[in-house]
């Protein structure tokens, strides 16, 4: 395991905005990267779910890729790139090209979805890119979307193996096997909570931070209730997380990222709420409930 890189906070998974001729807006991107990092993310994720990347293109892939990493690379901040897919061959190059992106400090390597592979096939898959990938991996248990879940056992195999720094663990909730990696996991792999409903008390069993596609939107309060959690400061950390669960819950009440692009374009920090096909924009009544219920 690569126990120098400590992935430690709130990395922000951050939307990819497209104007009104269905572009990706770099320049809108390079705001929203730069607005999330002053507010204190420990890092940027880009072509994670939220950002769309089956949506998008190679060239356009590269170019969200570049934009964030300089933000990053400015900011003295860790890139996280999504590299990971269902075919091994293509998850394997989309790795190699890391090594020409020098602000990454990592990888989100999904779970193979769709083809549904043993979960021993998961692991063999995971430790062949590790042994490939110019960066370590975080790999992202996500069974809702992939149709498969790694098991305590199978993270804890994973956990061992060189260059692998962690899971971004999303199981829809605190359950046994995730307490059982927090407990048993060598010193250093990081556990980050995925699940937005849940990253305080994750973070107090353990867990060092989070990919928190919500804190999109007041992320200098997920970034405090994180470190009251990391500080063990249960009753400062509550205030956030039950003021922040509403617009949480709102937040995904449609399909990711539907609703968080539509408080962006509220705010004036995207120039419109649109994602792409299939996706659908969020709904008005959605988006009303989501602007009643954010904290200030």
């Amino acid at each position: 395991m690569v126990a120098e890189l400590q992935l430690r906070g709130v990395y922000v998974p951050v939307v990819t905005p497209f104007d009104e001729h269905d572009r990706v807006d770099l320049d809108a991107l390079e705001r929203l990267a730069d607005d999330v990092l002053a507010a204190g993310a420990a890092g940027v994720v880009v072509l994670a779910t939220t950002g769309e990347p089956s949506s998008l293109d190679d060239a356009e892939r590269d170019a969200v890729v570049a934009t964030c990493g300089r933000v990053c690379a400015d900011r003295g901040a860790g890139l996280v790139v999504g590299a990971g897919t269902n075919d091994t061959r293509t998850t394997l190059a989309r790795h190699e090209a890391l090594a020409d992106v020098p602000a990454a400090i990592a990888s989100l390597a999904v779970v193979p979805y769709y083809v549904r592979p043993t979960e021993a096939a998961i692991v063999k898959h995971f430790e062949l890119v590790a042994t490939r990938s110019p960066v370590p991996l975080v790999t992202y248990n996500v069974p809702y979307r992939t149709g498969r879940g790694l098991s305590a056992a199978s993270l804890l195999e994973l956990a061992a193996m060189d260059n692998i720094a962690g899971v971004k663990q999303a199981v829809g909730a605190i359950d046994a096997d995730t307490l059982t990696v927090l407990a048993e996991a060598p010193r250093g792999f990081a556990l980050l909570g995925g699940d937005d409903p849940y990253l305080f008390p994750l973070t107090l069993m353990g867990a060092p931070g989070a990919i928190a596609a919500s804190a999109n939107l007041c992320t200098h309060r997920f970034v405090a209730m994180i470190e009251h959690g990391l500080a063990g400061e249960v009753e400062p950390g509550r205030v956030h997380a039950e003021a922040l669960l509403p617009l949480v819950q709102a937040l995904f009440a449609e399909p990711s990222p539907a609703v968080i692009k539509a408080l962006l374009h509220a705010d004036g920090r995207i120039p419109t709420p649109d994602v792409r096909m299939p996706l659908s924009n969020a709904s008005a009544d959605a988006v009303k409930h989501a602007l009643a219920v954010r904290p200030v």
